[in-house]
């Protein structure tokens, strides 16, 4: 197959190459995590090695080119709990079961209500402030949190619907007062320097997932409705912020030590509640495998918005087909311009501590194949 040439340089997020985010936690700071863990190490003493790790991570992200870069997510255990954690009226909590992928089991811990929500202040806001002021002027600081609709999510789980309730008899009320908390963080952060989010959610990759489907069809869920809960929710966090904050998000399929979540199914379902959302710039989607289904819930994308296609795995370190890829794309044009087409692995290296079944140096050179097709396609 020919490749496809155009040039068509982007100067705001998403980027033709980019990334979802979180990065393989290097061996020095999963040691420092389990000597603050046995009390071997204050908090201060592991901050500075993760200050010393973000700042390597960083220069590294911008020798293999890209042109928005994150600290990694090294500073936290999970990509979404550490996030609600910070929240007024929040805690962690510790229960029997974690969550189910495909032959595996995640740590059994969950964010669970103590009173009612609110925003005062976060610490991913001091670890933004810090990631700043490591890029320079010519790379963007992204910061990346879980959606609402992932945290509304959390809170209806079987385990801690009872206390959602408790304290949030009033369905109407939680919703705004979660509204209310992430706009409050989301502007801490745009404060500190911010200017690109990303938002990762979970939910949609659930709600078009088979499997999923029948169990909550089952329990008695209209799913239909859940959705344009889910979609209100989080138009309703990304409404009014400032316009040169560029709000992107991506949809997750599971992404725990390599393994993934249900069985699989394409997105026409949601597409349109999800694509939908007006402010989103650009949506991340999970493309590696089939899996997530064809190409055609594109067509109701924006015209201002763009689509990154995950077409690469990071849940292993083998390199793609490259001929494979590029037909892919070509297939994905059939319902988007090029000129809104984006790449990017699948999800991050490593969206809990534990990180996927690869190396560093396969994770590095998978970005790299990345930014090689990108440039054999738009220059």
């Amino acid at each position: 197959m020919s490749t496809i040439t155009e040039t068509n340089q982007r100067t705001v997020t998403p980027f033709r190459y980019d990334i979802v985010g979180s990065f393989l936690r290097p061996p020095a700071l999963k040691a420092a995590r389990l000597k603050f863990q046995a009390g071997e190490l204050t908090a201060d003493q592991l901050r500075k090695v993760e200050d010393a790790e973000i700042i390597q991570l960083v220069h590294k992200q911008q020798e293999v080119g890209l042109q928005a870069v994150t600290d990694g997510e090294f500073r936290r255990s999970w990509w979404h709990l550490d996030f609600f954690w910070g929240l007024d009226g929040v805690k962690r909590t510790i229960i029997e079961q974690g969550y189910r992928f495909n032959g595996a089991e995640s740590r059994p811990e969950t964010a669970r209500l103590t009173g009612k929500l609110g925003y005062s202040n976060h610490p991913f806001v001091a670890d933004f402030a810090f990631l700043q002021s490591t890029v320079g002027e010519n790379t963007v600081a992204r910061q990346s949190i879980p959606a609402a609709a992932q945290f509304l999510f959390e809170l209806d789980r079987v385990e801690n619907k009872a206390s959602t309730q408790a304290i949030y008899p009033d369905r109407a009320e939680l919703l705004a007062d979660i509204a209310k908390a992430y706009q409050g963080a989301i502007l801490a952060l745009y404060n500190a320097g911010c200017r690109s989010l990303q938002i990762d959610d979970c939910t949609w990759g659930a709600l078009c997932d088979e499997q999923f489907i029948v169990i909550m069809t089952q329990a008695g869920v209209d799913l239909a409705t859940y959705a344009e809960e889910l979609a209100s929710l989080n138009e309703a966090v990304v409404s009014g912020l400032p316009e040169d904050l560029v709000v992107t998000t991506h949809v997750c399929r599971g992404n725990y030590v390599s393994t993934y979540a249900g069985v699989g199914g394409g997105y026409e379902p949601i597409a349109e509640q999800l694509l939908g959302i007006d402010r989103y710039a650009g949506f991340y989607l999970e493309y590696d495998t089939d899996r997530a289904g064809d190409f055609q819930p594109l067509r109701f994308l924006k015209d201002h918005q763009q689509v990154v296609l995950g077409l690469f795995s990071s849940k292993f370190g083998e390199l793609e087909d490259k001929e494979a890829i590029l037909q892919r794309i070509e297939e994905a044009r059939q319902y988007v311009d090029l000129d809104r087409i984006c790449l990017s692995p699948q999800c991050g290296f490593a969206s809990t501590e534990e990180g996927n079944h690869l190396t560093e140096e396969q994770q590095w050179r998978k970005l790299a194949f990345i930014r090689e097709i990108a440039e054999e396609i738009w220059g």
